[in-house]
């Protein structure tokens, strides 16, 4: 195929345009590059997507299938304008925070209500904040739809997205924090479930559907499982034996500022329940049914982790550091010793 990848300079859609390469297709990144290196073996064009008419000289290229990854929704609007009529099959990159319930676990796409879309003063407007994420992307979805029809739209909508290059701190945590071994803090509950993506897969299942013209609007994540697999799995794909953890209730983390999710003080992975049960635990089987391949844990972890090492300098440094951590522990014994 001769595939567009709006992007393909950084994380996904790096991954996509790398894969693509490999198993022999035609590929073309266009971005402002200013993220990173497209791989060997593309074609990279310039571009501002701020600007309407920058990606008009690409229509008559003969493209077979565009990924698009965008969150603004200026660009998208500008990129279906030029290209919708031109290419065969698009594929936009959503995600799960479209979801206007997150404490429901087991949801799919076709049976959560979403939120609404963004208003229309944030429509050619960057975010960097993130407020109108989820309500861009609903936007965006809507536009892909009507541009390019049901019948030649795909629509996944991408879960938590691990594995190497990830630019957030939230997989790479766990790996580097057992890797450190020593009294590791888990957060909640050995039977909290956690959910993800590996990077690889995500691009592979995009590829699938442009081959097949795959339609539709799909969850592209993983099964989810319990947060005591995901650590147990971490370290068994590092080598290490029998991790020590101690599991931390969730409201003594509250109490003592550590923070969910992302960022510092926080422990990646870790969401609060019930308010946000089903963030990490939706049903994907209508993915999986529809060619999501998932590879194991131990791959996920293995790559990673020869990312990490190999780049070191590209690993964002997050989660709770090892004096926070010593200190929450030994709050936490006291407690437990009373």
């Amino acid at each position: 195929m001769r595939i567009l990848v709006l992007g393909g300079t950084r994380f996904l859609g790096r991954a996509v345009a790398r894969l693509a390469v490999a198993r022999g297709h035609d590929v073309t990144c266009a971005a402002r590059g200013v993220s990173g290196a497209v791989p060997a073996g593309v074609r990279f064009v310039s571009v501002d997507r701020d600007d309407p008419g920058a990606l008009a000289p690409l229509a008559d290229a003969g493209f077979d299938a565009v990924v698009d990854v965008t969150r603004q929704v200026s660009h998208a609007r500008y990129a279906l304008t030029a290209l919708a009529e031109r290419v065969g099959h698009w594929s936009f990159v959503s995600t799960i925070s479209v979801y206007a319930d997150n404490t429901t676990p087991g949801q799919t796409a076709s049976d959560a209500p979403v939120l609404p879309p963004a208003p229309p003063e944030v429509d050619g407007l960057p975010d960097p904040d993130n407020r109108w994420y989820g309500e861009c992307k609903v936007s965006i979805e809507r536009l892909v739809r009507e541009r390019m029809g049901v019948d030649r739209s795909f629509i996944c909508r991408a879960g938590l997205i691990v594995g190497a290059e990830d630019p957030s701190d939230r997989f790479p945590y766990w790996v580097r924090r057992l890797s450190a071994g020593g009294e590791v803090l888990a957060p909640g509950r050995p039977t909290d479930r956690v959910q993800f993506v590996d990077v690889a897969d995500l691009a592979g299942w995009l590829l699938h559907a442009a081959g097949t013209r795959l339609a539709g609007t799909y969850d592209g994540t993983g099964p989810a499982m319990s947060r005591a697999d995901l650590l147990h799995g971490v370290a068994a794909g590092l080598g290490v034996a029998d991790p020590v953890l101690t599991w931390v209730d969730q409201e003594f983390l509250l109490a003592h500022d550590v923070r969910e999710w992302s960022g510092e003080r926080a422990l990646p992975l870790w969401v609060r329940l019930p308010e946000s049960g089903g963030l990490m635990d939706r049903d994907a089987r209508p993915a999986l049914g529809a060619g999501l391949a998932v590879r194991p844990l131990s791959d996920t972890v293995r790559a990673t982790a020869a990312w990490m090492t190999a780049d070191p300098a590209a690993v964002r440094q997050g989660g709770l550091d090892p004096a926070g951590e010593a200190a929450v522990l030994r709050e936490w014994q006291a407690v437990r010793d009373r």
